[in-house]
């Protein structure tokens, strides 16, 4: 997972992670804990919910989501 990217689109959209913590229904420490584990906790259904929060493209989101190229 890109996290400075994920980081960056957060920015964008007024997000902090506490902020997203909430959306997502989740505390602010698990989510600090999957962010600084490069993501490798973090569930499909986290990742769609971000994604939606986010507003990603398609594009995005797998940039965002997937490390190299995804077939």
């Amino acid at each position: 997972m890109n996290v400075n990217k994920l980081k960056g689109k957060m920015v964008e959209k007024g997000l902090n992670v506490t902020m997203l913590a909430n959306e997502l229904g989740i505390d602010r420490a698990t989510l600090y804990r999957k962010l600084n584990n490069e993501g490798a906790t973090l569930t499909i259904r986290e990742a769609n919910r971000i994604a939606e929060i986010l507003d990603l493209t398609s594009k995005e989101a797998v940039e965002i989501f997937f490390k190299g190229s995804v077939a």
